[in-house]
């Protein structure tokens, strides 16, 4: 294999889209702080990805919520993997397919993520059903405990009200209110925002694993690593975290890995039609 199998002509340290790409999301990272600052509008309200039943929920955030990110470290963690693993897969694949490999994966890490709060809202609101036939003071707690533990733990609200109910256990206005505290909970974790271009960002970490095998990746600038490591090493760690399901990560693994899983398809499709 020689050594310029993947240097083709025009090859570019920063070509057109993953140019394009860094500016457009460092300049929706400070629209968000200078709206919120200046006019005091939440742009992550309006763009970010919110669950199919909360009130904020648009379609067109399944585009938009990509191009937002939280705070310093998570856009330049996101752009620096973009452009360090997408330079070289966009002069190999040219411009367009790179973009619509981009913007696939971005897309398909939210429909994952969308699928995993389903499966998960499912649960949680089947549960506030049974609760809701039968509500007392230690499945209040249990229910909490269970789905909201962050809640459970640092709500005063929540606190003070099981306090209060405990103290006058046989007044159903105290059943009611419980009922009504769990329905609030559910849309408040519904209202809940996904954000950032990571689900895109491991589609081109899958892509450059699966294109460059056996490349080698320097971690910290140090450690010399295969690609192909790196990919499973990251997608492991992403299946754990998100089985682990940890109340205080608010990462959206599941969304990583649904980027990984739809580059995986798009790339094994192009292969089977012999696009590259």
């Amino acid at each position: 294999m020689s050594s310029n199998q993947y240097t083709p002509a025009g090859f570019r340290i920063l070509p057109p889209v993953v140019k394009n790409l860094l500016i457009i999301n460092g300049l929706f990272f400070l629209a968000t702080m200078t709206f919120e600052k200046a006019f005091g509008i939440d742009l992550v309200r309006f763009l970010g990805l919110y669950y199919f039943q909360s009130e904020y929920f648009q379609p067109y955030q399944y585009v938009t919520y990509m191009f937002l990110h939280a705070d310093f470290g998570h856009i330049l963690y996101n752009m620096f993997a973009l452009w360090m693993f997408g330079y070289l897969l966009e002069n190999v694949w040219g411009s367009k397919r790179f973009l619509t490999y981009y913007m696939i994966t971005g897309i398909g890490a939210a429909i994952i993520q969308t699928l995993v709060n389903w499966w998960n809202f499912s649960s949680i609101q089947q549960d506030a059903l049974l609760y809701a036939d039968q509500p007392t003071i230690d499945a209040f707690v249990g229910f909490i405990r269970h789905h909201f533990p962050n809640y459970y733990e640092y709500e005063n609200v929540i606190r003070n009200f099981i306090s209060e109910w405990t103290l006058n256990p046989s007044n159903p206005a105290y059943s009611s209110q419980s009922v009504d505290y769990v329905n609030q909970l559910i849309q408040l974790q519904m209202d809940v925002p996904t954000i950032g271009a990571s689900g895109a960002v491991y589609g081109i970490l899958l892509a450059f694993g699966m294109m460059f095998p056996n490349m080698l990746v320097y971690v910290f600038f140090l450690f010399p690593i295969k690609a192909k490591w790196i990919v499973i090493l990251y997608g492991a760690i992403e299946i754990f975290s998100g089985i682990s399901n940890n109340p205080s990560d608010n990462v959206a693994h599941f969304a990583h890995l649904g980027g990984m899983i739809f580059g995986f398809f798009m790339i094994y499709y192009w292969k089977k039609r012999a696009i590259f």
